[in-house]
C-alpha cells in the first residue's frame, strides 16, 4: 500500500491539471521564447509541444518537425536582414511593417511580396501590440504564423516579421505613404490638413533626407544642450570673442536643426523652402511620420538609398 502511495505521490508532482486534461510539469516563458525563436511556430504551438515532452527544447523541435510544423527550424540561425517594407490603411488605421528574408532575390518573389502586403493589411484591421499578437491573428489558413511558416518552406529561406507600427488618424488628417524601390524604404507621414499629394510629398522627402524629428520641440534637451556646448567649445577654440561666440553658436544650431528636423530641412523638390514652409503654404502641418529602411540596424551591405530617393523626385 505504501508503495502505492508513493508512486501516486510522484505521478501527482510530474502531472497537474488544467479544465479537464491532464498535462505535463509547467513550462517557463523563457522556454516557450527559445522553442519560438528556434522554430518560427506560434505561442500555443510552442507551449503545447513542451508539454509533450516535458520542456525539453530538442525534442520539442522534433515533435514539432514530426507534425510539420517546424521544417524551417533549421534556418533560424540565418540572418534575414533582406526583404521589403509596406504601407496599408484601412479606414483611418495605417500600418507600417517590415519583413524579412534571407536574399534580396526573395524579395522579388511574387508570394512574398503577398505575404507583406497581407501581413500590414491584417495588422491594420486587428491593431495587435506586438509581433507576437500580430502573428497569432487568426486567417482562413490558420494563424499568420502559420502562414509564415509556409512561406518558409516553399520559398526556402527564413522569413520573419520584425517591426510595425500601427498610425491612427482622424477625419481631418491624411496619411502621406510612400515606397522607395517597391519596399526597401517605406515612410508613412500623418498631416493635419486633407491635402493627400503634400502629405506623399512629405513622406518622399522623409525616405530620401531621413530626419530624425517633426519640430525642433520634439528634440530632447540633451540633445540640444549637448550640442551646444560642443559649439561653444569649438568656438572658443577658434578664439573667438564671448559676444561673437554667443552669436556663432545660434547661427550653427541652425545648421544642426537642419539635419535632424524635418520643418527645418529644406525641401528636396523646392530647397528654396523648408518643409515647415511648404506645408503651411498648403494649409497643412506634420503631425508625425515613421520612416522603415529594410535591414537598418542589422548585418546587411550598404547602400545609399537616400541618394536614389532624391534622383527619383529630382527626375
Amino acid at each position: 500500500m505504501a508503495l502505492v502511495l508513493g508512486q501516486l505521490f510522484q505521478l501527482k508532482n510530474k502531472l497537474y491539471l488544467k479544465g479537464d486534461m491532464f498535462t505535463m510539469a509547467k513550462i517557463a516563458a523563457k522556454q516557450v521564447k527559445e522553442l519560438r525563436d528556434k522554430t518560427g511556430v506560434g505561442m500555443m504551438e510552442a507551449k503545447k509541444a513542451l508539454v509533450a515532452v516535458e520542456g525539453d527544447i530538442e525534442k520539442a523541435i522534433d515533435f514539432l518537425r514530426e507534425k510539420g510544423m517546424a521544417k524551417a527550424a533549421k534556418k533560424s540561425d540565418r540572418i534575414a536582414a533582406e526583404g521589403l517594407a509596406d504601407v496599408e490603411v484601412v479606414g483611418n488605421t495605417a500600418a507600417i511593417v517590415e519583413v524579412n528574408a534571407e536574399t534580396d532575390f526573395v524579395a522579388q518573389n511574387d508570394q512574398f511580396k503577398a505575404l507583406v502586403k497581407r501581413t500590414a493589411k491584417l495588422i491594420a484591421e486587428n491593431k495587435p501590440a506586438t509581433v507576437e499578437e500580430a502573428l497569432e491573428i487568426k486567417t482562413e489558413n490558420g494563424t499568420l504564423n502559420e502562414e509564415y511558416i509556409e512561406a518558409t518552406q516553399v520559398i526556402g529561406e527564413k522569413i520573419t516579421l520584425r517591426r510595425f507600427e500601427i498610425v491612427e488618424k482622424t477625419d481631418d488628417e491624411v496619411f502621406g505613404a510612400y515606397l522607395h524601390m517597391g519596399g526597401k524604404i517605406a515612410t508613412l507621414a500623418l498631416l493635419e490638413g486633407s491635402d493627400a499629394a503634400v502629405a506623399k510629398d512629405v513622406a518622399m522627402h522623409v525616405a530620401a533626407i531621413n530626419p530624425k524629428y517633426v519640430n525642433r520641440e520634439q528634440v530632447p534637451a540633451e540633445e540640444v544642450e549637448r550640442e551646444k556646448a560642443v559649439l561653444t567649445e569649438e568656438a572658443k577654440n577658434e578664439g573667438k570673442p564671448a559676444n561673437i561666440i554667443e552669436k556663432m553658436v545660434i547661427g550653427r544650431m541652425g545648421k544642426f536643426y537642419a539635419q535632424i528636423v524635418l520643418d527645418d530641412q529644406d525641401f528636396i523638390k523646392d530647397p528654396d523652402m523648408t518643409v515647415g514652409k511648404y506645408v503651411a503654404s498648403k494649409d497643412c502641418k506634420v503631425k508625425s511620420f515613421v520612416r522603415y529602411e529594410v535591414g537598418e540596424g542589422m548585418q546587411k551591405r550598404e547602400e545609399n538609398f537616400a541618394e536614389e530617393v532624391a534622383a527619383q523626385m529630382k527626375g
